[in-house]
């Protein structure tokens, strides 16, 4: 008896199915099935599953991560099997509609099954240094190796059928996605050369760069995976919808104005956050500019709702376009050091005080090299404002706060009316004209501020948008010009005209923030600075 007992236990296969977060049930086969479809079947009759689900199973070989079930063969003797929901997949491709209906991809694309990302995963990292391209499916990949031993063998380039381009494109689409949804032409050339550089195979030989056609086919692809991404209600695209076509011929021209990053914003315009929608977010705004009044606000909970509201923030500010006096009034947070340097984060995914002093102080001894060997009326000038520090050799503020001064020189930008200077007994100043600037206040002297003085111990400094001063009693000039970078980023403002080459300079090469070439001027420096 017991040893019948014995070979009944040793037969029976247990498994521990994950059913829901909270909802783990212990289940025991006679005999292992004979295939997953058997499987699901079986564990849908026992636990009374109303829908239809696929299985994961956690897989010894990779410290128990959980893979897909493909084999029953592949299982181990004592399983432990997550339920993940075929309704929950749906949702995830579509969210905004219970009913596969009302998100019809078939019209967008020919394939019904290609996966898209999840409205809410909206969280961008910044576009690599190198673009790795993804594996694509087993199939493709083997029939990839294969063209690539002949290409190596004897030259022979593969010819691909039109399912398998497809199939290679869409992959890369969604990759590309994954950093913009608005990639620029040097984002699909680096791409496409990328491709072939990993299979050779696939070079064109009547192209110029081997990748032409390519490039140009990616670009459609990524223009289809757009339109399917409206469908779907991803906010960063949806915003360009109302555009002219053929069911909308009134409205403005497709290229017209478009809403998209400029300068390398991974998180430009994210979906509301799940459970969340324009009504909660606005009451959670309410709550946030109600503590901001208080005397002493808690800091560690407006910024809990700053994170909470960033979404609704982002639409209001691209969609509406509000003025800085209507920002100011709605979010007062914002114009915090701190918010500032998070808006940053959340919309550009780099710690903004961190990188731009890390890559200034890196820089700033060959800064002064470059600024002190320039000639002419422009090194004068240069000589003049590095005069004032130089026998401040310890001083880390004054040397960032020359080189700065002295970079919209260097560039052959204005910063007169970028760089605004009064007595602290101005009270009066008017600053109307003044459409962006840092505003220094200085102690009262017998003549007029120098427009080149560094003024190095102001009685207070600001910053002034659109003829408003947003904050004030900012540390040092330095400091002042990192958070006037950070507030353009979170206002999505144009940058100011007479320094658009030194904020140009800031981003892409202090901040290394965007591709493509740089102007002539901003290429020079920057070789002259890597030397």
């Amino acid at each position: 008896m017991h040893f019948y007992s014995f070979r009944v236990m040793e037969q029976s296969w247990p498994v521990r199915v994950m059913v829901g977060e909270n909802d783990i049930r212990k289940v025991i086969f006679q005999e292992k099935p004979n295939d997953v479809e058997e499987l699901i079947s079986e564990l849908k009759k026992r636990l009374n599953l109303p829908y239809d689900f696929i299985l994961h199973y956690q897989d010894p070989d990779f410290n128990n991560a959980f893979c897909n079930v493909s084999d029953v063969t592949e299982l181990p003797t004592r399983p432990t099997l997550k339920i993940i929901s075929l309704e929950n997949v749906i949702l995830t491709l579509c969210p905004s509609s219970p009913s596969s209906s009302a998100c019809n991809l078939s019209t967008a694309s020919s394939s019904d099954t290609d996966i898209l990302p999840h409205p809410e995963n909206t969280s961008r990292d910044p576009w690599p240094s190198t673009f790795e391209v993804p594996y694509f499916s087993v199939d493709i990949e083997y029939r990839l190796r294969q063209g690539n031993l002949i290409y190596m063998r004897d030259g022979t380039r593969m010819s691909l059928t039109r399912d398998m381009k497809h199939d290679i494109l869409q992959k890369l689409a969604e990759e590309m996605y994954k950093y913009t949804a608005y990639p620029q032409d040097e984002h699909f050339t680096i791409v496409a050369e990328a491709l072939i550089g990993k299979h050779p195979c696939l070079k064109e030989p009547g192209s110029t760069r081997a990748c032409n056609g390519w490039k140009n086919s990616l670009k459609f692809k990524m223009g289809n995976l757009r339109a399917k991404l409206r469908h779907c209600g991803m906010a960063d695209v949806s915003v360009n919808s109302n555009k002219k076509n053929k069911q909308n011929p009134d409205a403005e021209p497709s290229g017209k104005n478009l809403k998209r990053p400029r300068r390398s914003e991974t998180n430009f315009l994210p979906n509301f956050p799940q459970g969340e929608d324009g009504l909660t977010l606005e009451n959670s705004r309410q709550i946030m500019e109600n503590e901001m009044k208080k005397r002493s606000p808690n800091l560690l909970y407006v910024n809990q709702l700053m994170s909470q509201t960033f979404s609704l923030r982002r639409k209001e500010i691209v969609e509406e376009q509000p003025s800085v006096k209507q920002m100011l009034e709605r979010w007062p947070a914002l114009f915090r050091k701190q918010q500032v340097f998070a808006e940053f984060t959340r919309v550009a995914n780099r710690d903004l005080e961190q990188d731009f002093f890390e890559s200034l102080d890196r820089h700033t001894p060959r800064f002064l090299e470059i600024f002190k060997s320039k000639k002419g009326i422009i090194g004068t000038t240069l000589s003049e404002i590095l005069g004032q520090v130089e026998k401040r050799t310890t001083d880390i503020i004054a040397k960032r706060t020359a080189v700065l001064r002295c970079l919209p020189v260097f560039l052959g930008d204005d910063g007169g009316n970028f760089y605004k200077v009064c007595f602290d007994s101005d009270t009066m100043a008017d600053l109307s004209q003044v459409p962006v600037g840092i505003l220094t206040v200085v102690p009262e002297a017998s003549q007029q501020p120098d427009p080149n003085a560094l003024h190095l111990e102001p009685s207070s400094i600001g910053i002034i948008l659109e003829g408003t001063v947003v904050m004030d009693d900012i540390e040092s000039h330095d400091q002042a010009v990192c958070l006037m970078f950070g507030l353009i980023y979170a206002l999505h403002l144009d940058y100011p005209k007479p320094l658009k080459n030194t904020f140009d300079f800031i981003q892409r090469v202090l901040l290394s923030l965007g591709v493509g070439n740089l102007r002539p001027k901003l290429q020079s420096l920057k070789n002259a600075l890597l030397l």
